[in-house]
């Protein structure tokens, strides 16, 4: 019986797709929110624990947790076409995705959060900016006002873009990257650390340097 002025708080059992350094980040922020039990995490390593979940054994008991009743899942991992292909394995099993949002970085009320996303300390979304689902923005990175960020993006720590960006599925900033207002940034494209974006980068590239130029084109996941 809950006394007078308690709420219930419905939970979520979760299983943790993934046990390192990213992972390590993904739990201390879900341990943070009360609607969330962490079931445990899944890797191909052998470690035992992380971070102080256990971790179960690899993907291949990710059938059996759902019949055991998890339904929920966070692919912790960093990498976007790894992450891409563990979406489409969870979803095939009935795992639905929740976020991990710290209550230590800054959402704007008029921001839109996907599903599956990261948000890391720190991190800074402003008005009307759009993260879409299995996203991850990181340690200190911001995001300004009406961003586009879509699918299975990776924002890495520290960088800042700055209004209006337009950033394709899949794509990854590394550390450190500036994006002035209103560029484009196509899919899959990888952006150097310490890289200053001033010009729009086509899709499937890897570019770098101040400013950012296209070095090489990478072929679609």
């Amino acid at each position: 019986m809950l006394l007078k002025g308690e709420d219930r708080i419905a939970t979520r059992k979760v299983v943790v797709i993934g046990a390192g350094g990213h992972a390590k980040v993904i739990i201390d922020i879900l341990l943070a929110d009360p609607s969330i039990e962490i079931a445990g995490c899944t890797s191909r390593q052998q470690n035992r624990m992380c971070a102080g979940v256990p971790v179960l054994g690899d993907d291949s008991i990710l059938p059996e947790l759902y019949y055991q009743g998890v339904r929920h899942a966070f692919i912790a991992i960093g990498d976007n076409r790894m992450r891409y292909k563990l979406s489409l394995q969870t979803a095939a099993i009935g795992f639905q995705p929740v976020n991990a949002v710290s209550p230590r970085a800054y959402v704007a009320q008029s921001a839109s959060l996907g599903a599956g996303i990261a948000v890391m300390p720190g991190a800074v979304i402003n008005a009307e900016a759009s993260i879409m689902d299995y996203a991850i923005i990181n340690t200190n990175a911001s995001v300004d006002h009406e961003c586009e960020i879509g699918r299975f993006c990776h924002i890495a720590p520290g960088s800042a873009l700055s209004g209006n960006v337009k950033v394709g599925e899949g794509s990854f900033l590394g550390t450190g990257t500036s994006v002035i207002d209103g560029i484009s940034i196509g899919s899959w494209t990888t952006v150097g650390a310490g890289s200053t974006v001033v010009r729009p980068l086509p899709s499937d590239c890897v570019a770098y340097g101040v400013p950012a130029k296209v070095i090489r084109q990478t072929p679609k996941p």
